[in-house]
């Protein structure tokens, strides 16, 4: 096993081929990971030592590349990444591993499109971690065309929008395809009502920087479900939350509660 560069496979669902790594101990409790808007599951979760400390807790860790994003297929079209779309992908993904439920592990655009995929399926889902999306989840996080503007512009120079700068940086940074992006952030922003927040039962467990200007409030998230629990990450912003120490904790700490490690 290597830690540092997972080796990838591939399967196809909806005519997409979507890649994926599988790691860690086979016969451990399969943890799926769904990384975040412009990342991929290497940047989300190899580089920050997600793959590394699950691993080493004796999980079988997998993580998917997202549709639009790293070695996946990267479809133009806006309908292509609806959230509950998306969702679909990573539950063909335990398919195609013969896992009839896993835990489920998302951090922002990948926290949404694990609570679409608990709201579809919650007889496949043991776990949820949300991370990087609090009340956004059902309150929305602000305005993102700009950020598709930007994904868009002829250079990152063009680009005026802190946040629309932030994001095109980040896709220049990892050689995304900046036209998939663009259509990816217009499609993927649908709300979760209150309500449908509510139904959600699995233990939960949301984490968010308490500098990150996006997410907005894990414990107002948190209020609305039954069997919920905020966290706190310090002085960390959207970027840098995924990797911190005290995330890493908690969530090793949440699993041993419930009685997943």
């Amino acid at each position: 096993m290597n830690l540092n560069t997972p080796q990838f496979s591939t399967f196809t669902h909806q005519g997409l081929r979507l890649a994926y790594f599988e790691e860690g101990d086979p016969a451990g409790e399969p943890i799926l990971l769904i990384h975040g808007f412009a990342s991929t599951a290497n940047v989300n979760w190899v580089h920050p030592g997600w793959l590394k400390t699950l691993a080493d807790a004796g999980y079988r860790v997998i993580a998917l590349d997202n549709r639009g994003h790293g070695a996946s297929d990267k479809p133009r079209e806006v309908d292509a990444y609806r959230p509950w779309v998306m969702a679909e992908d990573a539950m063909a993904l335990l398919d195609h591993l013969a896992l009839p439920d896993a835990h489920l592990m998302g951090y922002s655009m990948g926290a949404r499109i694990s609570t679409f995929a608990t709201l579809a399926h919650p007889g496949r889902v043991r776990s949820l971690v949300l991370g990087g999306l609090g009340i956004g989840m059902t309150d929305g996080v602000g305005d993102w065309d700009p950020i598709a503007d930007a994904l868009l512009a002829p250079s990152l120079e063009d680009v005026t929008h802190a946040r629309g700068r932030m994001f095109r940086a980040f896709a220049d940074q990892t050689k995304s395809d900046r036209e998939a992006l663009a259509a990816c952030i217009r499609g993927s922003r649908d709300l979760v009502s209150r309500a449908d927040m509510g139904r959600i039962d699995v233990p939960t467990l949301i984490g968010v920087g308490t500098k990150d200007d996006i997410a907005g409030s894990p414990q107002e998230l948190a209020a609305l479900m039954p069997n919920a629990r905020a966290l706190d990450i310090p002085n960390r912003d959207h970027m840098l939350a995924v990797g911190d120490r005290v995330f890493k904790a908690a969530v090793l700490e949440f699993h041993r509660e419930i009685g997943g490690r």
